[in-house]
């Protein structure tokens, strides 16, 4: 009977070892977490811009180019 009920399911040994996985990460400190996001946001800025601009360019040659 003590065997049956140390036997984990599938389950709870996936939460486990989640568990044990996540005690193991270095997170980083919330100006470290800012700073990183504050770096996301502003590259996402700059990348939309840019592929904006060459969609646009793009566009515009290809109409000319057909002439619509």
């Amino acid at each position: 009977m003590a065997e049956r009920a140390k036997k984990q399911n599938a389950i709870q040994r996936y939460f486990n070892e989640t568990a044990g996985e996540l005690r193991k990460v270095s997170w980083p400190t919330w100006p470290e977490a800012y700073q990183l996001t504050v770096l996301v946001i502003i590259v996402m800025v700059a990348m939309g811009v840019f592929l904006g601009l060459v969609d646009y360019g793009v566009n515009r040659l290809l109409n000319f180019a057909l002439g619509i």
